[in-house]
């Protein structure tokens, strides 16, 4: 790995942490920039899991005070985030190159569509059936994207959660920052068991997420979330066509 890519993954890197910690949306920084640094896109994305995961355990932890007490609803919750997470890292493995090649473009336009619109998602949830039975049978799907790509899931991680539950919305949020890590957690550890992790991509792009974490942290007192939304769509908006134009034209 040279200089130049080194670069580009710590920067990233620090775009996504500094992102996620302000609006979201890590992935459509971090993954694009795997691709770019010559990684197979299975790899790519196995890396980038492992890159930005950091994100989601620090955010559940930094609020645990909020996180429901341990009950039969959340354990229910917890085994279909892990269940799914699961069987989405498997299905990842199982996709031919080719295949998945061909769907990057799709899922980098799906993550973006996500997270642009999900502020409205959040907004348009009403009040419907109670129960654990739809949360996890809701949750499960959401998970096997999570898994399986996981670029836009926090925004329909929190839209189950909201819909199907009786947490306000800073419960809602710390729930699915905890679910999120149960599913990096399985999904990291059937990617790096099956030998499909780049580690030096990886560590600098780690490392460059964990500082605009922090970054983030304080900017988020001087800088507008919106405009950090706005750039994070324009430039999902431009990977999704230029991924679009390399792989389907």
């Amino acid at each position: 790995m040279d200089i130049g890519i080194g670069a580009l993954l710590f920067g990233a890197g620090l775009a996504g942490g500094v992102a996620n910690a302000m609006a979201g949306g890590a992935t459509l920084f971090t993954f694009p920039a795997m691709l770019a640094s010559g990684l197979p896109p299975i790899v790519a994305n196995a890396s980038n899991a492992v890159a930005v995961t950091p994100g989601h355990v620090v955010a559940a932890l930094a609020d645990r005070a909020r996180l429901p007490r341990f009950d039969r609803a959340l354990g229910f919750a917890l085994a279909a985030s892990f269940g799914g997470g699961a069987l989405g890292a498997i299905l990842l493995l199982a996709t031919p190159e080719r295949l998945f090649t061909l769907l990057v473009p799709a899922l980098i336009g799906i993550a973006t569509l996500v997270f642009a619109l999900g502020r409205h998602v959040h907004g348009g949830v009403v009040d419907g059936a109670r129960s654990e039975g739809l949360r996890s049978a809701l949750l499960v799907p959401m998970a096997i994207y999570g898994g399986y790509f996981g670029g836009g899931s926090g925004v329909m991680y929190l839209a189950v959660l909201v819909v199907t539950g009786r947490e306000d919305v800073r419960q809602a949020n710390v729930l699915k920052n905890l679910l999120a890590s149960v599913v990096s957690a399985v999904t990291i550890a059937i990617f790096v068991l099956q030998g499909v992790v780049s580690w030096p991509e990886t560590i600098v792009m780690l490392l460059g997420a964990v500082l605009g974490g922090f970054l983030g942290g304080r900017l988020i007192a001087v800088l507008n979330p919106a405009t950090v939304r706005a750039i994070v769509i324009l430039a999902g908006t431009a990977m999704t066509l230029v991924y679009a134009w390399r792989y389907w034209l």
